[in-house]
C-alpha cells in the first residue's frame, strides 16, 4: 500500500514548525526521521493531511555538555548518539542505540523521534526514565522541561501538545565506580522487544550507592521498578539474589499479550533478564 495524500512541509526554523503545528493541530504530524510514522503511513494505520520535516533544522541536532548533564538535540541520528561522546558521559544511552533495528534504520531515525513515538516496547523511552531525563519541547508558548517519568502518557502518547516539537532531551552524567547495561528479548535480530531491560548502578565500594531498573515492552509506558531500586540502594552487592529479585519484579507485572507473545511469556521474559542486567552493570561498576 501506499500512504494517503498529503502536503509536505520542511520548515527551516523551529519557530516556522511550530506555527505549521499551531495552524493546522491534529490534522499535522512532524516528521523526525520516519522510520516508525512511514511505516504506519504505508499501511495506513495512521493518516495525517499535513506532514511536518524537521530535517532542515539545524539547532535540533548536536550533542554538548551542560551542567553536568548531556544535551542531545532531537534530530541527532541514532547512529551519531552510538559513536558521539554520549558513549563515554551516557554509557546506558550508547548501550541502547545498538539494539535499535538495523544501522540502516539508526543512520536514519533520531534520538527525539524515538521518543515522541513514545513506542512501549523501543529502548531510547526505558532509558530516558532509568536515568531520569528532562525532555525540552517548544511551542506557541515558548519552551518547558517535562521530566521523563511524567513525558510518557500511554502507547504512542506523550505529555506533548499537539503544537509543541520536541527540542532535545537532557540526560544526568553518572559518576564514579559505574555500570550499565541493556538486554531484551525479540524474535529476531532488529525487531521490537517483546520484553527488554535497562540497568545502572553505582557503587560505593562494595555497596549499592544507586540504582536505575526500567523494564519494557510489558506495559503501556516503560516500567520503573522503584521499590526494587529503594530496597537494594545500600545493600551488599555480593549478598543479592538475582534470580530472586527478577522473580519478585516479575511477579509485580501484569504485561499485555499480543499476537507475538502473551503476557504470562512477558513475565517470564523479565524474570530472566532482570538478573541478567543487574549482574552485567555489577559487573562493569566493578571494574570501573
Amino acid at each position: 500500500m501506499k500512504p494517503a495524500p498529503f502536503d509536505y512541509h520542511c520548515p527551516g526554523e523551529l519557530a516556522e514548525a511550530i506555527a505549521i503545528l499551531q495552524r493546522y493541530g491534529d490534522e499535522a504530524k512532524v516528521l523526525a526521521g520516519g522510520q516508525s510514522l512511514v511505516p504506519l503511513l504505508s499501511l495506513r494505520l495512521s493518516r495525517f493531511d499535513h506532514l511536518v520535516d524537521l530535517r532542515a533544522i539545524e539547532e535540533l541536532r548536536g550533542v554538548m555538555g551542560v551542567d553536568g548533564s548531556i544535551r542531545v538535540g532531537a534530530m541527532t541520528t541514532q547512529a551519531s548518539v552510538a559513536r558521539s561522546q554520549v558513549a563515554a558521559a551516557v554509557p546506558l544511552l550508547a548501550k541502547a542505540s545498538s539494539y535499535i533495528g538495523h544501522y540502516q534504520i539508526r543512520n536514519r531515525g533520531t534520538l527525539g523521534g524515538s521518543l515522541a513515538h513514545a513506542d512501549p516496547a523501543a529502548e531510547y523511552p526505558a532509558t530516558a526514565v532509568a536515568v531520569d531525563a528532562s525532555l525540552e519541547v517548544a511551542g506557541p508558548n515558548g519552551s518547558r522541561r517535562i521530566p521523563a517519568a511524567d513525558f510518557f502518557v500511554s502507547t504512542w502518547a506523550t505529555a506533548m501538545a499537539p503544537d509543541e516539537v520536541l527540542v532535545a532531551a537532557h540526560f544526568p552524567v553518572w559518576s564514579g565506580s559505574c555500570g550499565f547495561a541493556v538486554d531484551e528479548l525479540a524474535r529476531r535480530a532488529g525487531d521490537f522487544a517483546m520484553c527488554g531491560a535497562v540497568c545502572g548502578v553505582q557503587l560505593d565500594g562494595q555497596r549499592v550507592a544507586r540504582m536505575a531498573l526500567v523494564l519494557f515492552g510489558v506495559g503501556s509506558t516503560p516500567v520503573r521498578a522503584r521499590t526494587t531500586e529503594a530496597a537494594l540502594t545500600g545493600a551488599a552487592v555480593d549478598d543479592l539474589d538475582l534470580p530472586d529479585i527478577g522473580a519478585e519484579i516479575a511477579a509485580q507485572l501484569d504485561p499485555p499479550g499480543d499476537v507475538h507473545a502473551s503476557g504470562e511469556q512477558r513475565s517470564k521474559m523479565a524474570k530472566a533478564l532482570v538478573p541478567r542486567v543487574l549482574a552485567a552493570a555489577i559487573d562493569e561498576a566493578k571494574h570501573a
